[in-house]
């Protein structure tokens, strides 16, 4: 008596069995971890007008030289109201330049939620249109770039930053960077 497989039937039970396979792998990652293709890259070009001064242009290339960081945020961004105050009291520290990119947004609403909230960004960047955030692979916001003085993206951090990723990451890695 010969056993043969049906594939007719078996193919679609395979398939089946595949796709559930990686959904339930997919439950157990954290979304703040999905890989950046442009870690190790040269950060994407902007010439941007600068939010306090729309006249002046910033471009990425501006801050070749130094390391610094790229925050992603938005006055309708509630996410971004949380990680505010690290940013805060991270710019008082004046450790690193932090750079705003203002994503999506009215200008005269990011200028009156800095003015409300305070201001931690060395400047902002407007991206009415989010087309530099396209670039940058920015999947919503709020996002965090680390930047190494050659202008290559060396971390990337999906959603609001949190005191443990600041201390154990983002701060470990800008220090690294700034004494190569």
């Amino acid at each position: 008596m010969s056993t043969r497989v049906n594939w007719k039937f078996a193919l679609p039970l395979v398939v089946f069995a595949a796709i559930v396979a990686f959904l339930f792998v997919g439950l157990f990652r954290d979304p703040r971890e999905v890989p950046s293709p442009l870690i190790g890259k040269p950060a994407p070009a902007f010439a941007l007008a600068n939010l306090h001064q729309p006249e002046r242009k910033v471009a990425a290339a501006d801050f070749k030289g130094q390391v610094w960081l790229l925050n992603v945020w938005a006055s309708w961004c509630v996410s971004c109201r949380v990680e505010h105050p690290l940013w805060v009291e991270l710019a008082k520290a004046k450790v690193v330049p932090i750079v705003g990119l203002n994503y999506k947004d009215k200008s005269a609403e990011g200028l009156a939620w800095l003015a409300q909230h305070g201001d931690p960004y060395t400047l902002s960047v407007v991206d009415a249109d989010g087309r530099v955030g396209i670039d940058w692979g920015v999947y919503g916001v709020p996002e965090t770039f680390v930047i190494d003085k050659d202008g290559v993206i060396r971390h990337k951090h999906i959603g609001p930053i949190t005191t443990e990723a600041l201390q154990r990451t983002i701060l470990p890695l800008v220090r690294k960077l700034q004494q190569a």
